[in-house]
């Protein structure tokens, strides 16, 4: 199936030198290659969703730029600056990351988590300090979190601990949130938590969000813009929810579908055609 070209925003990509740009990145795994010259810009203030099939080179996408993942050619740029070459604690006050599977030590409180955040404003003679606890507060007071802080996370529900998550991410205090599928296997009503508080992140406290999504309907929902990537490229530049038509949709994602407006946002809502029901 032919990949219909996606309008380019030439205007954002000529503008963006102070903001999040991927340039030129391929990017994989031994001699596997997953992403093939991937040119990408990040609008600052914005939610951002990456979407595309298994495989397609999302997860990998998201870890390179957030310099988890070292690329085989190409650069990620932040500032105009090439983050591989960046000092790590630089990096870690400017852009935090939360990947889709975070370990977390045994018996670890929801205040310790939290705190973990501020391990890049720290150093070896600047200690904890009222900042850092005023920037833990208040991470735990945006994300409802604080009646939990003296609990084991451990204890806590898929959606409690997901936020708990969120918080230390939110302490860190960077300009850009990056995390890698943050409503995987919760429930309808803990993705919509996470989701709220995440487009809450960027409306109300002007973050900019990079997250990676599997439902492609709340990707539609929630982010500003998406990102299409099948096959390890990019299909076309960040489209606004509106441009997730049945054409592009299907071209993504090899199947039929049926593209309607949803009745309370007026966003496209997707449904995919069953081959039962043809």
């Amino acid at each position: 199936m032919s990949q219909p070209p996606l309008p380019r925003n030439d205007a954002q990509m000529r503008s963006a030198s102070d903001g999040l740009r991927v340039k030129q990145i391929t990017a994989g795994y031994g001699s596997k290659v997953v992403l093939d010259a991937i040119e990408a810009v990040i609008p600052r203030g914005k939610m951002i969703a990456l979407v595309g099939p298994n495989g397609s080179g999302k997860s990998t996408l998201l870890s390179t730029m957030a310099r988890l993942m070292k690329p085989v050619a190409g650069q990620v740029c932040l500032d105009g600056k090439a983050i591989h070459k960046m000092p790590t604690r630089e990096l870690a006050r400017k852009l935090g990351i939360l990947p889709q599977n975070p370990i977390l030590p045994e018996g670890m409180r929801v205040f310790d988590l939290v705190s973990r955040g501020r391990f890049p404003h720290q150093g070896l003679f600047k200690q904890w300090s009222e900042a850092d606890e005023a920037a833990v507060q208040r991470a735990m007071t945006l994300t409802d979190t604080l009646q939990f802080a003296d609990r084991k996370v451990d204890d806590l529900s898929g959606g409690q601990r997901q936020r708990c998550w969120i918080a230390m991410a939110i302490a860190q205090d960077t300009d850009i949130m990056m995390l890698d599928e943050p409503t995987a296997f919760l429930d309808m009503r803990y993705q919509v938590e996470i989701l709220d508080l995440l487009y809450a992140l960027t409306r109300d406290h002007g973050r900019t969000v990079v997250v990676v999504l599997h439902d492609l309907n709340c990707a539609i929902t929630y982010a500003d813009m998406i990102m299409f990537l099948k096959d390890g490229q990019l299909v076309g530049d960040p489209v606004p929810p509106e441009a997730c038509t049945a054409q592009v949709i299907s071209s993504v994602f090899d199947i039929d579908v049926v593209v309607t407006d949803h009745p309370r946002s007026g966003r496209p809502f997707v449904m995919p055609v069953s081959g039962h029901w043809a």
